[in-house]
């Protein structure tokens, strides 16, 4: 099985941290403060890293708000090379919480991809509040998440490590299905501000089976 590196200590770097080690990957904390990396890296069995040094994951989460991507960009950039990059933003405006910061025929995993030619961009977990993936249901019904990408093996990857957590998998696509995941991933948020659905809830997925 691949071995996973987090980058992020938050709710949602927490709750794939969790998936991952669940399902036997090695996992690898990657953060600013390495204090709270290595407190995650304890909970879950992993190993932990400043951000800017190696990482040793063959998949690398990057658990960040949107406008974290640049520094990533700027600090990895061709060490990212070949190695599987999930993004797992949602590029909103939050000024005014009123739609995307990207323009309407791309995404945020997209200009990720662009920005880094030699990785291989997957977009996941983004239409997933943390709570429903530490948990493993919404409303009743078991936690799946959407990816979208242009590599297959790179999604095979990240799905054996989903999946071995417990957690099942629906594949959209080509990385331009991005696009939808991050619109729908602002609704989700929309809704939850508005109260409208609990931050523990959101939108379900019935998937059949894992696709690997």
């Amino acid at each position: 099985m691949a071995s996973i590196s987090v980058i992020g200590t938050g709710n949602m770097g927490s709750a794939i941290a969790g998936i991952a080690a669940k399902g036997g990957a090695g996992v690898q904390i990657v953060a600013r403060d390495i204090a709270k990396a290595q407190q995650l890296a304890e909970q879950v069995g992993g190993t932990a890293a400043t951000f800017g040094e190696a990482l040793s994951g063959d998949v690398v989460v990057l658990a960040l708000p949107y406008a974290a991507l640049a520094d990533v960009i700027t600090t990895y950039g061709s060490l990212l090379d070949g190695k599987v990059v999930v993004d797992v933003t949602n590029p909103v405006d939050f000024a005014t919480f009123d739609g995307l910061t990207v323009p309407a025929d791309s995404s945020a995993a997209a200009e990720l991809q662009a920005a880094l030619p030699g990785a291989k961009v997957v977009k996941a977990f983004n239409t997933n509040f943390a709570a429903t993936l530490a948990t493993g249901e919404v409303g009743g019904v078991p936690t799946t998440i959407v990816v979208a990408g242009d590599d297959d093996a790179a999604k095979a990857q990240l799905t054996e490590i989903v999946s071995a957590g417990g957690v099942a998998v629906a594949d959209a696509g080509a990385l331009k299905r991005a696009r939808e995941l991050e619109a729908l991933g602002f609704l989700q948020m929309v809704l939850a501000v508005r109260e409208q659905v609990p931050w523990t809830g959101g939108f379900a997925v019935r998937a059949r089976r894992a696709r690997v």
